[in-house]
């Protein structure tokens, strides 16, 4: 049977007795019909794992005593983080997941001229909260044992007066120059896609203006749930740990 890794919000420490939330309690005991006696891997977002047993389940609860830890990291050197216009729906949930098994660090969620989703506060509040369930999920899957920020919701016009890394990434078909001609960075980097739609010539000029360089991906115009993954995976390629 695959491993079963849950993330767990509170500090863990070897030797101590937790408590399943009621959603990972659920999916352990009615969903993977796990018993007392086996065996799952637990992190709270610090770095490094637990091996711990199923001690009790019961019809909403697991109790799991942790045995073991296991310092292994799967951290990306290339510090990541990818700034996207958003997109709907499941196509954001894509991007998401995708770019936090591609090693981002931190996920920046900016609303743009062509961006077709409009939050309140309410709303903005509960989409982040779902992003981040989205965000633990692709670390449990992929094995990565720091959670990845996700920031709240801003507009890019904020954003681009905040950002001060050192290589900033805008990308636009329109570009005349790829990744390749890109000096390593040494500091991260700072990836700016667009969402449906793509980003406006205004906000492209804002970027520059800002200091951003404009790269393209090839000669073909890539859809948002694309863009983002296919440059993250070019710069692991290059920079990162794929290469």
């Amino acid at each position: 049977m695959r491993n079963v890794r849950i993330h767990v919000e509170n500090p863990l420490s070897s030797g101590a007795e937790v408590m399943l939330s009621a959603d990972a309690a659920r999916h352990v005991a009615a969903v993977l019909r796990l018993r007392a006696g086996a065996m799952l891997e637990l992190f709270d977002g610090s770095g490094g794992s637990h091996r711990g047993r199923i001690v009790a389940v019961e019809k909403r609860s697991v109790k799991v005593l942790l045995e073991s830890f296991h310092p292994q990291e799967r951290e990306s050197l290339l510090q990541a983080t990818l700034v996207q216009g958003i997109s709907r729906g499941q196509h954001m949930d894509y991007t998401l997941q995708k770019a936090v098994e591609l090693g981002v660090v931190r996920i920046v969620p900016v609303l743009t001229e062509h961006s077709n989703v409009r939050l309140d506060e309410a709303r903005a509040g509960r989409r982040v909260d779902h992003w981040r369930r989205v965000v633990i999920g692709a670390c449990e899957q992929c094995g990565r044992n720091r959670v990845p920020e996700v920031c709240p919701p801003q507009s890019l016009a904020a954003w681009l007066e905040t950002d001060d890394t050192a290589c900033r990434l805008v990308l636009d078909p329109e570009a005349e120059l790829g990744l390749s001609v890109i000096p390593p960075p040494v500091h991260g980097i700072s990836l700016l896609s667009g969402p449906e739609g793509g980003l406006s010539a205004g906000e492209i000029r804002a970027a520059l203006a800002a200091g951003w360089q404009a790269v393209r991906l090839g000669p073909r115009i890539l859809r948002t749930e694309t863009a983002a993954v296919a440059a993250l995976a070019a710069c692991q390629a290059l920079w990162g740990d794929l290469k």
